[in-house]
């Protein structure tokens, strides 16, 4: 069996590993006999309870399914998952996913919601300090498991406003960024997504200062999150937040009509 890590298991990682031995044994059942249930190896149960091994979305599953949790080992993996994000954006992540509103303006490169994984994989290939494999795949799983945003109830409505820079920039090659462009595409056919871009012929507009996301909270509250190099600030008085606001819908007035957009989307699309 697997032996515990001294001292480098997160809180979440124990947290989770705790919910799941608890379960396991009020239902009376031995690592093996769970892993049988779930089809994995004693062995492979023993790695999550110890913490040698992170619990993947399918083991999570599994996991749950076969002890009848009611959603308790579907709860605790909520903030397993969360460390799969840097620390700076963690919390960012856990507004985003209950927000009634995500209004983004992006400067550098396409919107982490809107990314292929294809692209999203060139984007952290490119870090540095350099990302070891297993990292650039965690990240990856991280930035698409966000997607659920898009089909989630109640409907959240998104709203984009991408650099006409960022669009044009290969970001891993042509094959990357052709497929890319017609997941942009098919991402505007949604009646929740607004996408809109800002021309380079824009030579002077409200957005130069940098880029900028608005929340809207399920308690109606408003909220501004910008980042940069590894970075985050989180900006909820009043004051601010208005003020950042009215930049946005400046930002948004500036830049191209949603049709003019699609329509320079498979311009680029067609150039490649």
């Amino acid at each position: 069996m697997a032996q515990p890590k001294k001292n480098s298991s997160s809180p979440a990682a124990q947290y989770f590993a705790e919910v799941l031995r608890m379960l396991r044994t009020k239902v009376g059942l031995s690592q093996n006999e769970l892993g049988e249930r779930m089809a994995y190896t004693g062995a492979a149960v023993s790695a999550v309870e110890t913490c040698a091994k992170p619990a993947t979305d399918e083991f999570i599953e599994a996991a749950e399914k076969a002890l009848e949790a009611g959603g308790l080992i579907a709860a605790a993996a909520k903030y397993l998952r969360l460390e799969r994000y840097p620390a700076h954006f963690q919390g960012f992540v856990q507004l985003e996913q209950e927000a009634l509103s995500v209004s983004s303006y992006c400067t550098q490169l396409l919107h982490g919601l809107l990314q292929t994984g294809e692209y999203a994989r060139a984007v952290l290939n490119c870090a540095f300090p350099p990302l070891d494999e297993d990292e650039v795949e965690q990240l990856v799983s991280a930035r698409l498991e966000r997607k659920a945003l898009f089909d989630r109830k109640p409907v959240c409505v998104i709203n984009v406003i991408l650099e006409e820079a960022a669009l044009r920039r290969q970001t891993g090659g042509s094959e990357v960024m052709r497929a890319q462009y017609e997941y942009l595409i098919t991402c505007m056919e949604r009646p929740n997504v607004v996408l809109q871009v800002m021309p380079t012929t824009m030579a002077g507009h409200a957005g130069l200062q940098g880029p900028l996301t608005v929340l809207e909270t399920p308690e109606n509250t408003t909220l501004v999150y910008m980042e940069g190099n590894g970075q985050s600030t989180l900006v909820s008085r009043p004051d601010e937040v208005g003020f950042l606001a009215r930049r946005y819908a400046m930002i948004r007035s500036q830049a191209l009509h949603p049709e003019e957009s699609v329509a320079l989307i498979e311009q680029l699309a067609g150039e490649v």
